[in-house]
């Protein structure tokens, strides 16, 4: 019992990684429900609405691998804190405008452009430094806290209480969000971050496409950290199908209202939470290669489940377990890459992998809308449950090579 305790005590320079991460993603999640209504405010057109998530994803297309080459060049702690200061004055800005009447849309599309390319280098440079604040052993139960945390901050209580805020007053949830992302840069000023080991940093004076060409070069060359990007490029794909078409699956197929629908949504959180509080427990019981299977398998059949089902309560046990799944694959997902990719190298490496999670989820997106086109809404389900059965039969034997990268001598190569 002392040893799972002492086991389960994370190191004080994560911790404050850790709440800082919680602080910014709540102020995350109070713009999910914000930013919809403050673009409301000012136009009703869908495409001038769907622009507004447009600015705020497409530098993770822009500047996603040029992020990673920033990464592993600078301090990733002072990075973190000097882009989440700047994420501060944007917000702290956008609240001023909005509180003066003068917001348009272009001012607005310009905020968030710079509000996603902030996101960019943070988010990179933050699971960049886990491993080094954190040993081998915990880094497994390291990234399900810090997942679990944020499904909290981010889905459950940070949509509620920005909308409770924009009620209140149009500006307040964007002043807020400025004084969280305040709040933020003093715990991750906090951070202390152990000296990088020898020959880890990459070559000086070298140019930031070579940099790149190498992340991406080392990345092909290794089997288990190529298949597990390929993964969750190929499973954001298949899942951005299907939840594009979910409020109208959610208000046809299961007949939901308004609160029915969030209470779909939120189902999902909260199989997330549980499934942080359950990771320490699965990550004893279980190979790390039976957890992916599993994962995978429930991923698979959740597309088939919901377009069969016109029961609610099984509609939203389905995504309850989707929800765990996602926490426990996220949590061994990143493990394995931590554990496999080299310092120097894990800010460019996960440039390639972060862009294919947000890029596998917009090309899903724009698919099913699409396929919802042309056939109807449920046609995005059977395209997500046929897809994911295909990769699944592909991975399903590798995949004990991928799980087993970075804990042995080998590469990750099936058969080494």
């Amino acid at each position: 019992m002392n040893t799972n305790r002492a086991h389960n005590k994370l190191p004080v320079p994560f911790r404050w990684l850790w709440a800082g991460a919680s602080v910014s993603n709540l102020g995350d999640g109070m713009l999910l429900a914000a930013g919809p209504l403050l673009v409301t405010t000012i136009t009703r057109d869908p495409l001038a609405v769907a622009l507004a998530l447009f600015a705020q994803q497409v530098p993770w297309v822009l500047f996603g691998l040029l992020a990673g080459a920033v990464v592993d060049r600078v301090d990733r702690r002072k990075l973190m804190i000097l882009v989440n200061f700047l994420r501060m004055l944007v917000m702290a800005a956008l609240a001023v405008v909005i509180f003066s009447g003068a917001l348009g849309l272009p001012v607005l599309y310009g905020a968030l452009f710079l509000l996603g390319t902030a996101e960019t280098f943070a988010d990179n440079a933050s699971t960049s430094l886990i491993p080094a604040l954190v040993p081998s052993s915990q880094l497994g139960l390291a990234n399900s806290r810090l997942f679990g945390t944020i499904t909290v901050s981010n889905q459950l209580a940070g949509p509620p209480l920005g909308a409770l805020l924009f009620a209140v007053s149009h500006a307040l949830p964007y002043a807020g969000f400025a004084v969280l992302l305040t709040l933020a840069v003093v715990l991750y000023s906090k951070v202390a971050v152990p000296l990088p080991a020898p020959g880890s940093t990459g070559p000086a004076g070298t140019s930031m496409l070579l940099e790149v060409r190498e992340g991406l070069g080392w990345m092909r060359r290794h089997f288990a950290v190529r298949a597990l990007a390929i993964l969750i490029t190929s499973f954001n794909i298949t899942f951005g199908a299907t939840f594009a078409m979910l409020v109208l699956y959610a208000t046809g197929q299961l007949g939901l209202g308004d609160v029915g629908y969030g209470l779909l949504i939120s189902a999902s959180a909260v199989g997330g939470i549980i499934g942080s509080i359950l990771f320490p427990w699965l990550e004893r019981k279980f190979s790390y290669a039976s957890l992916l299977r599993t994962g995978l398998v429930l991923e698979t059949l959740t597309h088939v489940v919901l377009v069969l089902t016109h029961q609610a309560w099984l509609a939203m046990s389905v995504l309850f377990l989707f929800g765990v799944h996602t926490l426990v694959w996220s949590s061994v997902s990143s493990t394995v890459r931590q554990r496999a990719v080299p310092e120097r190298l894990r800010g460019r490496v996960n440039s390639v992998y972060m862009l294919g999670g947000v890029g596998g989820i917009a090309a899903g997106a724009l698919l099913g809308g699409v396929l919802g086109q042309l056939f109807d809404y449920r046609a995005p389900f059977w395209f997500g449950f046929v897809g994911s059965f295909i990769v699944l039969l592909l991975v399903w034997k590798p995949m004990t090579h991928i799980a087993m990268a970075g804990s042995t001598g080998d590469e990750g190569r099936p058969g080494a």
